[in-house]
């Protein structure tokens, strides 16, 4: 059974630095100087919790809600998850939304794996997504150099040894749909860790597409580089007690 999204609480000084232009020792400065109000009272507390679609004020002018935003996105090959990158383009830099630097990924993908990409600006929910004690599964297709072994259906639902970890990895389930085409379930977030299961193996993945996170499946009208708001049903998912 799925589970609402539980409400969204910021301190003021960081509601103002969201859903403005201002710095937070700028909406500090404007906050200790009574310029802002919530439901007509003057707050000077910096640190005063404020709803997401609270009536925030500056100077008497009504701020826009600072609900939290949830979007996916087809990732292109070349393109790195992270905020900036000196020698990249990151995933931001396909988005046209207010202030794409206050959104992060929730789960990385590598700069040459394609597929499902979630960003958001709530730490609670992505978090729910990439905690290890959430056991949130991702599926992924992809194409290796060599034919796949039938044994490795059993060696991955066993878990396997990657290259410097002591412990094995978690339960996978290895799907083998054709010679070199697979489809792999994994509930953990290691790096580069589907690269890595194979290569102790002993193949090499050559191309690797993320198809779904939990009960998230990227929408196929999305072609890559474009992403959509999440629907609510979407959202909420990640809230669900189990992951299948």
């Amino acid at each position: 059974m799925s589970k609402s999204s539980p409400p969204t609480t910021l301190r003021l000084d960081r509601f103002l630095a969201t859903v403005t232009d201002y710095s937070r020792s700028d909406a500090k400065r404007l906050i200790k100087a009574g310029e802002i109000s919530l439901e007509g009272k003057t707050l000077l507390d910096p640190r005063t919790p404020v709803a997401g679609d609270a009536d925030v004020r500056l100077r008497g002018q009504p701020l826009r809600s600072a609900q939290p935003r949830y979007f996916m996105l087809n990732k292109p090959q070349d393109y790195v998850c992270a905020a900036r990158d000196r020698r990249h383009l990151t995933v931001l830099d396909l988005l046209d939304e207010d202030n794409p630097e206050r959104l992060h990924v929730a789960g990385r993908l590598d700069i040459d794996t394609t597929g499902l990409v979630l960003l958001t600006d709530d730490g609670n929910w992505s978090h729910a997504i990439t905690s290890p004690k959430r056991d949130c599964w991702k599926r992924y297709w992809l194409r290796t150099a060599e034919p796949i072994a039938e044994k490795a259906v059993a060696q991955f639902a066993k878990g396997v040894f990657l290259k410097d970890d002591k412990q094995r990895t978690a339960p996978a389930e290895l799907d083998i749909i054709a010679e070199c085409e697979a489809r792999l379930r994994i509930s953990e977030g290691r790096y580069h860790q589907v690269k890595r299961m194979f290569g102790a193996l002993g193949n090499a993945v050559v191309d690797l597409h993320r198809e779904a996170i939990g009960e998230i499946e990227l929408d196929a009208s999305l072609a890559e580089g474009e992403y959509r708001p999440l629907t609510e049903t979407e959202r909420d998912s990640v809230w669900s007690d189990r992951h299948e």
